[in-house]
């Protein structure tokens, strides 16, 4: 891509040279305590940066961290979803780690909120802990293999009840009528 510039010349427009990794994904160094790499990765994951929005599904080979927002599926080892970040939709990992928000549901075997981190739907796992700054709005269930499609809600949650908006609605005596049949 070419741009002018004051006097005239033209000139290469430096933004334009970033590779698709840049733009696909960054590398970036990771806190070991909440993510354990590949050997051949070691200290290493991918990253979604703060200035990403992305629509679709994700899936890692790795260690992932997300800073942006994602609306859609998201699979990785290990995912750190930090402060400010946000993801709608599914989450799958080994371990999970929460400082920004998920709403969708999370299956992992170790998930950790904290740091302010908040979670509004459901959560498979081994492991959970939630420090006193986050929130969580769901469910909870502790199953063996988290990660797992048959641990789903669908398949092991008991029958819902059904709701007012399910029924028909009972029909309502007219006062006059009882009136009428009393006399």
């Amino acid at each position: 891509m070419l741009t002018s510039t004051k006097n005239g010349a033209p000139e290469k427009d430096r933004s334009a040279s970033v590779s698709a990794a840049d733009v696909i994904g960054r590398v970036v160094q990771h806190d070991q305590t909440w993510a354990k790499s590949e050997p051949t990765k070691a200290g290493m994951a991918s990253c979604i940066g703060s200035d990403m929005s992305i629509v679709g599904n994700i899936e890692c080979k790795g260690p992932a961290q997300v800073f942006g927002r994602i609306e859609g599926e998201v699979r990785a080892s290990d995912l750190q979803i930090n402060d400010g970040a946000q993801i709608e939709g599914s989450v799958i990992a080994q371990n999970v780690t929460v400082c920004g928000r998920v709403t969708g549901t999370i299956r992992a075997v170790r998930v950790k909120l904290q740091n302010g981190g908040a979670v509004e739907g459901d959560i498979f796992h081994r492991s959970l802990s939630i420090d006193e700054n986050s929130q969580f709005e769901g469910s909870s269930r502790r199953v063996e293999n988290p990660t797992e499609p048959s641990s789903s809600v669908d398949a092991k949650a008991p029958q819902k009840s059904p709701q007012k908006k399910d029924l028909a609605p009972a029909p309502l005596l007219s006062i006059d009528a009882e009136l009428t049949d009393s006399k």
